[in-house]
């Protein structure tokens, strides 16, 4: 069928129904079932001279629309598809394999943007509107979602997705995807073990929260997990039974109401955890995470937006100076050294992969037994970028620097 033809059906029996009743809300009401008998009665009352191929694509596209996320939905069911980028109604762009392309589908306006965000956002108790313009929020299958609504996105609603795989990776699938080698693997399989406090440190998009669930999977089962996020996200084995999943929460209308991760921290010191996770510190709640770390939660791990291990480190710094304690510079690189062992660069690379750059240690600058408050970052594997193939691809691989961490023996009772 030719396409506006198509449109022009889909969009006559999409007023059809919502004619024939009493709420436009009353369309959640409907399942495909009743959507395609209705869909179909329609098509031979209009005498509509379709083929069974046509018939289908147009009720798939009328359940997409009344009970579905509209022309996105293909790409949500699809589990190849990794991210999902609404920027105007013609222009939506979806991440496969690492690549970033146009998606040859439209929304009919800017309102329908904002009808599939509000479809969206409604179960799980947001809201958004010119009061509280942008949301974040998650799917039922877990996938994060960011929403952004004028009078702040000046070209009309944008919506982005993040896809998470229903079950999350493994050190062992990360080795299969280069993401590491399996040397890295077995270091971090040990680390795990030995409840070494690590984190993890990359840009947006650089693969953070998929290392970050592979190191949970090797959480022995016995222990217990507190897990913290902004939005639920992370992915606890199926072997760990005992553990709690917190989720922060922003305020409401008047201001009022807000859980911030600070709170969560603190709260999960009361909790008897073995081990802490937050999915990301940005803010205060770092110092809460180190004392955590320095004070009976050996084994917590966390991912923070930096560059560079050292960037890390003062990242971390620099959050810990917004809880106004008014430390001083050195007591803090004191608390980073003596908690933090491993941190983990990650990467986004040409050609769209994701690759651990760098495994290192952090070590005290106490050779003399004298705190300093500073610091040494030593590199214990890297990878080198040797240039790029004919695909776009880079071609590098991961190497170890010789240097023997030295952090194992400290969790050594």
């Amino acid at each position: 069928m030719e396409n506006t033809k198509f449109v022009e059906v889909i969009d006559r029996i999409h007023q059809t129904i919502s004619a024939a009743i009493d709420s436009p809300d009353n369309h959640r009401e409907f399942t495909e079932e009743s959507i395609r008998a209705f869909a179909n009665q329609l098509i031979i009352e209009d005498r509509l001279i379709l083929s069974e191929q046509a018939k289908s694509k147009v009720c798939e596209a009328l359940i997409y629309r009344m009970i579905g996320f509209g022309p996105i939905q293909p790409y949500l069911d699809d589990p190849e598809v990794t991210e999902i980028m609404v920027n105007a109604p013609d222009e939506i762009f979806i991440e496969k394999e690492g690549q970033i392309s146009s998606a040859p589908v439209s929304f009919r306006d800017q309102d329908h943007i904002q009808a599939v965000i509000e479809r969206i956002i409604a179960p799980v108790g947001r809201k958004i509107d010119e009061s509280m313009p942008f949301v974040d929020a998650r799917l039922p299958d877990g996938s994060r979602i960011n929403a952004v609504i004028p009078p702040l996105a000046i070209r009309g609603p944008s919506l982005t997705i993040r896809k998470f795989s229903p079950q999350p990776f493994t050190l062992e699938e990360l080795v299969k995807l280069d993401t590491i080698n399996r040397p890295m693997a077995r270091l971090l399989w040990e680390g795990v073990r030995a409840k070494l406090n690590m984190i993890v440190s990359g840009g947006t998009g650089s693969g953070k929260t998929t290392t970050l669930n592979a190191l949970i999977q090797e959480i022995p089962p016995r222990e217990r997990l507190v897990v913290l996020e902004d939005t639920s996200e992370l992915q606890v084995s199926s072997r760990n039974r005992n553990y709690v999943c917190l989720e922060a929460r922003p305020p409401n209308i008047e201001g009022k109401g807000e859980i911030t991760i600070q709170h969560l921290v603190r709260n999960a010191l009361r909790m008897r955890p073995d081990r802490i996770i937050v999915g990301e510190v940005r803010g205060p709640e770092a110092f809460d995470m180190l004392q955590a770390m320095n004070t009976g939660h050996p084994g917590s791990i966390t991912t923070v937006h930096a560059n560079s291990p050292m960037d890390a480190v003062r990242r971390i710094e620099s959050m810990v100076l917004t809880a106004g304690l008014e430390l001083p510079q050195p007591i803090i690189r004191e608390q980073i050294a003596s908690a933090v062992d491993l941190i983990l660069q990650q990467e986004r690379v040409a050609g769209g992969e994701r690759k651990v750059v760098s495994i290192s240690e952090v070590v005290r600058s106490d050779s003399e037994g004298k705190i300093d408050g500073g610091m040494f970052i030593r590199e214990i594997y890297s990878y080198a970028k040797e240039g790029i193939d004919e695909h776009g691809n880079l071609i590098g691989r991961h190497s170890c620097t010789g240097y023997q961490p030295a952090c194992f023996r400290k969790h050594v009772s």
